[in-house]
């Protein structure tokens, strides 16, 4: 057998082992040797190579034995500092930051109120910083509730954007507190890829109806970013408004529905407001995305779409094309996501990790 196949077949063992334990949390070797399918010796010699990497650890636990019921087995875990994933939200409430171990245990979590997008700048490197401190980051999910550039995870202002968050570089400020890769996403993408788990449906369109409006199109099991980053930002659909064809924005407008001085829904206002006439905007924009995208589903969330969801679906049943539309069904969906994008990466890295010479 040549040298190159023997590192392979050492770097495959490794995984299976590691990635064992980061499900199992403890395992003796016999037990990984039967979670593995590989030999007892291809196993402990992974555990040592893991052990003297400092990615696992004997957890100083024993299985009962000796005296005729066999040899005493030692339990592997993961090394208590082998690292977290941080995930941090930006959203108009506030800046909340989770530490994500490999087991998708969340280990640690602070949430910070803003009064407006003026206080992200100096709460979000505050946060981080203290996450930081307290534990070992090895990367970063961001989830901001503004358009963002998926070359440089820059938010970006667009016009008649409610800005909610604020001009921001999420990427400058945490990347120097870290050691590892900021990823920057819009909540509406993070919120569709947790619903995409929950669903199991590879084409979907996710609404987004909140103080802001937003789409996602997931499309064969993927979120679809577009070129710059900024598809799904369905403002500007062309829809019917109370005095005719109108930017899906402007309706909210000409129906007195907008915060004082902003672009922003007034949600409490919106619930009390007629739902035909909503719903007869949110159908044309929903003809649209069907139209271009052809998705299986339509899934409505945001803090008041899916309370206009029977006036929606009556709207849209009487499209050329309909599709079911449903609520959404995911707590958090925006955390949900990310913190599952930063698991997934964490525990790359820690594979990758593990192939260091």
């Amino acid at each position: 057998m040549t040298r190159p196949s023997q590192e392979l077949l050492r770097s495959i063992s490794d995984e299976h082992v590691l990635r064992s334990l980061m499900t199992a949390r403890k395992l003796t070797r016999a037990e990984l040797a039967i979670e593995t399918g590989l030999s007892k010796p291809t196993v402990s010699e992974s555990v040592r190579r893991l052990v003297d990497l400092g990615l696992v650890a004997d957890t100083g636990e024993r299985t009962p034995g000796g005296r005729g019921k066999g040899r005493v087995g030692s339990f592997y875990g993961l090394a208590e500092d082998i690292g977290v994933a941080l995930v941090v939200t930006i959203a108009p409430d506030g800046v909340t930051a989770e530490c994500v171990d490999a087991h998708g245990d969340v280990v640690g979590r602070t949430h910070r109120p803003i009064a407006g997008p003026a206080e992200v700048a100096a709460v979000l490197p505050a946060v981080a910083a203290e996450t930081v401190a307290a534990h070992n980051v090895r990367l970063c999910a961001v989830s901001a509730a503004d358009p963002v550039d998926r070359r440089t995870g820059r938010l970006v202002q667009l016009p008649d954007s409610p800005f909610l968050v604020g001009e921001l570089d999420p990427v400058a400020v945490l990347g120097p507190l870290l050691r590892g890769p900021v990823v920057v996403d819009n909540d509406v993408n993070w919120a569709a890829q947790a619903e995409h788990a929950a669903l199991g449906v590879a084409d979907f369109a996710y609404l987004f109806l909140g103080e802001g409006l937003g789409c996602a199109i997931v499309s064969d099991g993927e979120v679809r970013r577009g070129h710059s980053g900024l598809a799904g930002e369905i403002s500007h659909l062309i829809t019917a408004g109370p005095s005719g064809a109108t930017p899906f924005i402007e309706v909210f407008g000409e129906l007195g529905l907008r915060r004082e001085g902003t672009t922003a829904i007034d949600v409490a206002r919106l619930l009390a407001a007629d739902p035909v006439v909503l719903a007869r905007a949110i159908g044309g924009v929903v003809t649209g995305l069907v139209t271009l995208a052809d998705p299986e589903v339509v899934v409505v969330g945001g803090s008041w779409g899916p309370a206009l969801l029977d006036a929606i679906t009556a709207e849209c049943a009487r499209s050329p094309r309909p599709v079911p539309i449903r609520a959404a069904s995911v707590d958090e969906p925006s955390l949900t996501g990310a913190r599952a994008d930063a698991l997934r990466r964490l525990r790359a890295a820690l594979v990758e990790a593990s192939k260091a010479p």
